[in-house]
């Protein structure tokens, strides 16, 4: 597959959350690019609370020894090379993605928060960092902004199929 400037992306990361996690797994699915990535204990999820969970309909995720949404939120920065924290409106008011904002940059990890639709800004981004990453894409989930999966999922179908290695 071909992909712009050299710069390819080999692997998504995601929690599994509805929202932008989950439009981040689904778009890797759909383009074909490998997914993965930590979700609590249990598969939980906000529309799948009982296990399996997400485990079931995404078995390329790994379950944390915890429930704690934290920890799975720490792995998942720590196990990629840059996180992409797409969103609506403002993400700050969600607490999970100022945690994965938080951790990022404690890891020195590059991070990039975009609205949902700026297909630009993730593109020029992505040309800047290394060849054959993992990439970690995050962001509210959808009880937090409702529409997001729904504006998220082409916006990155199109920008890894892009940058699909």
């Amino acid at each position: 597959m071909g992909h712009a400037a050299g710069v390819s992306v080999r692997r998504v990361v995601s929690g599994g959350q509805t929202g932008a996690d989950r439009a981040a797994l689904d778009a890797a699915r759909h383009v074909g690019l490998p997914y993965g990535g930590w979700c609590p204990r249990g598969g939980r999820a906000e529309d799948l609370p009982r296990p399996p969970g997400l485990l079931a309909a995404y078995p390329g995720l790994r379950e944390c020894p915890s429930a704690a949404e934290e920890t799975r939120t720490e792995r998942n920065v720590r196990d990629s090379d840059a996180t992409l924290v797409v969103s609506l409106r403002d993400p700050s008011r969600s607490s999970g993605t100022t945690l994965t904002r938080q951790v990022a940059e404690r890891l020195g990890r590059p991070l990039l928060v975009a609205q949902a639709h700026d297909t630009t800004a993730m593109t020029q981004w992505l040309i800047g960092l290394d060849d054959g990453l993992t990439l970690n894409i995050a962001g509210p989930r959808e009880s937090e902004e409702p529409g997001l999966y729904a504006a998220a999922f082409p916006v990155l179908c199109e920008v890894l199929r892009k940058h699909a290695d």
